[in-house]
């Protein structure tokens, strides 16, 4: 008798649920706040579908979060690495896109999210067609207040040194409209660093030079901000219209170093001087429609267009210590003026347990860069892309399937010397999951994608970097291929939950960079490679200790790969790996992370991340929360890269002169209102615009 009571029971709670769980078959806009508040306590923190983990926040996990990305932090998924103090979000040192009920979003956006609107966040860690090749998927669900509005504020000043985050987001509703303004700001003013480099030149004759440099000083800057004001019309179930016109500002992001380099060949000590430097202006436009019919059926329409004006500098040189005079002088200025647009349609029928999705999608690269270091030189290149797909989703029982091919064209050209290339590539995709009980899920995912030539990697203009090197790109290379096979074991238990996972990888024409002697110069330039190979085992478990107050998690990798070129074959193995405990009593918040950098192999070099640690305690009073933290405080700053050619072997670490960092944090929340269901954009189109990239060491 009472098994069947709880049985009822049980019943009637996933009855309650359906309506959060899926959000498209909601029929009004207004939802009793009480209701919702119910769903999220009585919600099991995870739900393991076919093609997604659903993570749904707990009590707990609002009560100690004043934004999106603190949220994220509180929910402590599996695999998922945040940083919230560099703003960074990670899976198994993988990027992962980041969206907002659908739609493509930016981690400033998610920063101003209300805590209290995220209803769930779909984990997608085998991202189909139609996200074109992320590693990985985080889609929040939000609803948003149908009357009134919020204000979201944040500071996060450092103590010593000019470096801070500084955000704000105002929201305001009317029915079925809102209207958006959000700005951020992030101040990095000369914080101190230097640069420790050794490299050994090898020519052609056997012979070799090596040179040290022994830092003196150095500093970086890197200070940007964003204004966005977007507007939503959203009738239930039918209409979705959503606009916004954005602004990116860059600040001269520099980074300079300064040391004293000695050299194998000579007695004399040499003074160096490295300086980069970016700066520009990128305005955007994106539109967004979708449009329901009977039967299941809906159409998505997206566009997106934005420009890039800016300049990018690099200045090298080298002076005799002792004598004063200029050994070696680079002064590469590049302007860009450059255009990106993209629109793509997508159709979806939905049937009870099976989904078919179609889609294309076009984009064009219009950029135009001038030399002014060469006097005035301009180069045009223009880039096209077409990219057409289906999928077909079904599930059977306790087994589901999805599959879907997609093909992509690529073209770009230089109208200066009419150089250029253009493919056909096809993509295919394919996932099976299981489910083996409540607790226990197995994952096997195919999945394929292209990546272009960039425009630094193919623009023929010859750019010095110092004494030895010169770059010159590649117009003749071709869109490479990458593949991976991954399986994964999702597991749920009372106290422990997490994934253990195996990856393959291979990108059998993957773009690299290479190097070859002309007289007494080292020029770099690319090549289609002959392919990268790796295998990673990962384990990522998340444990709660004491219910509601401590939790840890972390993920472990080890990693091997193997990279061949035109006249090498390097392999390298690695571990890699993060932790963070969250201690959450009362009103404080005690938060430690640790994090080092995954290294990873490609072409003849050997890069890595940042790897850092960060301590913080929160308290939270009213709609406050005050922050006092510091960035390494246990260890040293590093990232960097080495390189494995046989001309140039060299090594660099960037550390942190400041390190410990210490810094404090204030947020404040208001918001007023009742609950209703966001805008929620299914497609994106790609219109990301191009760059030019001075040479440096």
């Amino acid at each position: 008798m009472r098994s069947t009571i709880i049985k009822k029971i049980m019943t009637a709670v996933f009855a309650l649920m359906l309506p959060a769980v899926a959000l498209a078959q909601e029929s009004t806009d207004t939802i009793a706040t009480q209701e919702l508040q119910e769903i999220v306590i009585q919600a099991p923190k995870v739900v393991r579908k076919s093609d997604m983990d659903v993570f749904y926040p707990s009590v707990s996990a609002i009560e100690h979060s004043k934004n999106g990305l603190q949220m994220l932090k509180n929910l402590m998924i599996p695999t998922l690495t945040v940083n919230e103090a560099l703003s960074s979000v990670t899976s198994s040192g993988q990027s992962v896109q980041v969206r907002i009920n659908g739609r493509e979003a930016s981690l400033d956006q998610v920063r101003n999210l209300l805590p209290e609107t995220i209803k769930r966040v779909e984990w997608i860690d085998n991202p189909g067609l139609r996200y074109k090749g992320a590693n990985a998927v985080l889609n929040f669900i939000v609803i948003n207040p149908s009357a009134g509005g919020s204000l979201m504020t944040q500071a996060m000043p450092a103590l010593n040194c000019s470096w801070g985050q500084y955000n704000a987001g105002l929201k305001l509703n009317n029915g079925r409209s809102q209207f958006g303004m959000s700005a951020n700001f992030k101040l990095t003013n000369k914080v101190e660093m230097h640069r420790e480099y050794h490299e050994v030149f090898t020519y052609p004759d056997g012979q070799t030079l090596t040179r040290t440099e022994t830092p003196t000083r150095g500093y970086m800057d890197a200070t940007f901000g964003g204004l966005q004001l977007d507007y939503s019309y959203i009738k239930p179930d039918t209409t979705v219209l959503w606009v916004a016109v954005h602004g990116y500002k860059e600040w001269p992001e520099t980074s300079l170093y300064e040391g004293l380099l000695s050299l194998s060949n000579s007695p004399d000590a040499i003074l160096l001087h490295d300086y980069n430097s970016k700066k520009g202006f990128t305005p955007s436009f994106q539109a967004y429609l979708e449009q329901h019919f009977g039967r299941g059926q809906l159409i998505a329409i997206d566009f997106n267009g934005s420009l890039y004006n800016g300049r990018t500098t690099h200045n090298y040189n080298e002076r005799n210590a002792a004598t004063e005079n200029q050994l070696t002088d680079v002064n590469t200025r590049i302007r860009d003026c450059n255009q990106a647009y993209g629109i793509e349609a997508n159709y979806i029928k939905n049937w009870k347990n099976s989904r078919l999705t179609a889609g294309v999608s076009y984009t064009a690269n219009r950029n135009r860069s001038t030399y002014e270091n060469l006097g005035g030189a301009i180069f045009h290149q223009s880039q096209d892309k077409v990219y057409f797909f289906g999928e077909y989703f079904q599930r059977i029982k306790n087994v589901t399937l999805t599959a879907g091919l997609g093909a992509q064209y690529t073209s770009f050209l230089f109208k200066e010397t009419d150089q250029g290339n253009s493919s056909w590539n096809l993509r295919p995709q394919f996932t099976a999951t299981y489910r083996l009980n409540e607790s226990s899920q197995f994952r096997l995912n195919f999945t394929t994608w292209q990546s272009a030539p960039t425009l630094a990697q193919t623009n023929v203009a010859p750019q010095q970097i110092d004494g030895f090197q010169w770059l010159v790109g590649n117009p003749h290379l071709k869109t490479s291929s990458s593949y991976m096979l991954t399986l994964r074991y999702n597991f749920t238990f009372p106290k422990v939950m997490g994934t253990f996972g195996i990856r393959a990888f291979t990108s059998p024409d993957a773009i690299t960079p290479c190097f070859e002697w002309s007289e007494d110069r080292l020029i770099k330039s690319y090549e289609n490679s002959r392919g990268l190979k790796n295998l990673s085992f990962y384990l990522s478990p998340q444990v709660e200790i004491i219910p509601e107050w401590l939790n840890v998690s972390g993920t472990i990798q080890y990693r091997a790969e193997q990279m061949r070129g035109r006249d090498y074959r390097l392999r390298n193995h690695d571990w890699s790996g993060d932790v963070t405990a969250m201690l959450q009593h009362w009103d404080f918040t005690l938060t430690a992370q640790y994090q080092r950098a995954q290294r990873d192999l490609w072409g003849e070099s050997i890069t890595w991340g940042e790897s850092l640690s960060i301590l913080a305690l929160s308290y939270e009073w009213s709609k406050w929360e005050f922050t006092a933290g510091a960035i390494c405080p246990f260890t040293k700053y590093d990232r960097g890269s080495k390189s494995l050619n046989k001309y140039n072997t060299n090594s660099t670490h960037i550390r942190l002169d400041m390190a410990p960092m210490p810094f404090i944090q204030v947020r404040y929340n208001i918001q007023w209102g009742h609950q209703k269901r966001g805008a929620s954009k299914i497609v994106n189109a790609d219109a990301n615009v191009d760059q030019s990239s001075a040479g440096s060491r």
